[in-house]
């Protein structure tokens, strides 16, 4: 009798410390990622990225060093929300247009964050040349595609998201994630640009390759005389008429020999 007594508590034993085990593993992983989230930062750089020269291109308060293209200074339609940089497609008393950087880049590694709406569709302008006698950025400058994956041009080869918009398909097939956030980089030297969502690279192109000429004129763009031909110039974020949500834009500049 006392033997039996002395199993059964050993297994009652086992099964107590095993199930406390568990809970204490499952406590430390839910610790482990709810401080993980409870601590992220955004719009913020680390120590190494100050040293490596990136800079913020946006503070997650303001919308300091940017303006709207060819209309500084008027009440738009981009705004700061929660630390976003959010397009108000909501409220139609609000002035329309892409948001543009006040600097222009010629040598440079650009990274950001970016979130749409369901069936949106946004972009990044580069080498944009602003002049009161170009009405939009996106007649000078080459457009990193931004689409959501419910946008009825999804599935079109050379409008999937980070192609270099209407010239190339992507280069490694990637899927935007719908409704999460979705990491964008663009690197561009010497006139050579590239195009990388979520850690894959999509797109690659020499803007002084002779090439370049013949692939805008066969296409749209042809019709609209500025564009393509920089190598430098200002930064845009598309609205289309979508929410679009962008954070955590650096940029550095790259020296060149």
């Amino acid at each position: 009798m006392h033997t039996k007594i002395t199993i059964l508590s050993f297994v009652l034993f086992a099964m107590v410390s095993c199930k406390n085990e568990s809970k204490k593993e499952e406590t430390q992983t839910w610790r482990t990622k709810k401080e993980a989230l409870e601590n992220e930062t955004h719009n913020q750089l680390l120590d190494v990225e100050k040293e490596q020269g990136w800079e913020l291109l946006f503070d997650g308060k303001t919308l300091n060093g940017w303006h709207l293209y060819n209309n500084p200074g008027v009440n738009s339609v981009w705004e700061v929300v929660d630390g976003e940089l959010h397009s108000n497609a909501n409220d139609e008393s609000l002035t329309a247009g892409d948001l543009l950087t006040d600097k222009p880049y010629t040598n440079y590694e650009l990274t950001l964050e970016w979130k749409i709406s369901s069936r949106g569709n946004s972009g990044i302008f580069i080498n944009v040349q602003e002049k009161p006698e170009i009405p939009t950025a996106w007649q000078t400058g080459p457009e990193y595609q931004i689409l959501d994956s419910e946008h009825m041009d999804y599935n079109l080869p050379e409008k999937r998201p980070g192609c270099l918009y209407v010239f190339a398909p992507q280069k490694n097939a990637v899927e935007m994630k719908p409704g999460e956030w979705n990491t964008t980089r663009i690197k561009q030297v010497d006139g050579k640009v590239e195009f990388y969502l979520n850690g894959v690279l999509t797109g690659e192109q020499d803007f002084n390759d002779p090439e370049w000429k013949k692939m805008i004129a066969a296409t749209h763009f042809s019709k609209y005389p500025e564009f393509g031909k920089a190598t430098q110039g200002k930064i845009a974020l598309q609205y289309w008429y979508f929410e679009t949500w962008f954070r955590d834009i650096k940029i550095r500049e790259l020296q060149t020999l």
